[in-house]
């Protein structure tokens, strides 16, 4: 069985959207186990989340916290770890049951494609220094989605309660040659882009991530993002 874990704070706007590409049948095959693990919603996040058959579990906020609660709370053997403002592209239930099919898949993870829901050409420079980033530096992050087995996961440790770059921290422990790219389409929001600006969001990540690289605590790290 595979198991989708969403962390959610506040995402009653967003999450729907996502819910809804998640149950469409479009690959056939059984229903995921679908696990919101919200961090303490004031909105109707969780009310919405029950609605469309999610189990929601809640705990401590910090999407390291959630991720982590998400995946003890899940069912399956699979692991499809996906933010709430990402939406997988048509036919990913049958390409993430190809993957997971393989038994020599068992100790990798496969991540999606990042995509924005911005017609702009702003927004395809963008995908396509993303798709840079994850070919040549093995960095996908969060928003691409992440399919894994629990038994890999749980060897790696899983996700740990950090307050930034949590998704940075798993996949360079699961390692550049383990990382598989799956043609799923991770349609993300581009709200965040378009109130700050293409380019100041983009520096701010990078010069971020530089020093999360660099050893920077993330804790620290957190208070700038």
């Amino acid at each position: 069985m595979l198991s989708i874990v969403i962390p959610t704070l506040n995402e009653a706007a967003r999450l729907p959207a996502t819910l809804a590409a998640l149950s469409a049948k479009d690959g056939g095959g059984e229903a995921p186990d679908i696990v919101v693990s919200d961090g303490g919603s004031q909105d109707a996040t969780a009310a919405l989340a029950r609605e469309a058959g999610a189990r929601v579990v809640t705990g401590a906020q910090g999407r390291g916290a959630q991720l982590a609660a998400g995946a003890d709370a899940a069912r399956g053997d699979w692991l499809f770890f996906l933010h709430a403002d990402t939406r997988p592209g048509p036919g990913w239930r049958a390409i993430a049951a190809a993957f997971m099919a393989d038994p020599a898949n068992r100790r990798r993870a496969g991540y999606g494609r990042f995509r924005l829901d911005d017609p702009h050409p702003r927004a395809r420079r963008l995908e396509k220094r993303v798709a840079w980033r994850c070919r040549r530096l093995g960095l996908p992050w969060g928003d691409q989605g992440l399919l894994i087995a629990r038994d890999f996961y749980r060897t790696l440790g899983g996700y740990r309660p950090i307050p930034l770059f949590e998704d940075v921290d798993l996949v360079r422990r699961i390692g550049r040659n383990r990382l598989v790219p799956l043609d799923i389409d991770a349609v993300t929001g581009a709200d965040r882009f378009l109130q700050a600006g293409y380019r100041r969001r983009s520096a701010r990540n990078l010069a971020l991530l530089s020093l999360y690289l660099m050893g920077v605590p993330p804790a620290w790290l957190a208070r700038l993002y």
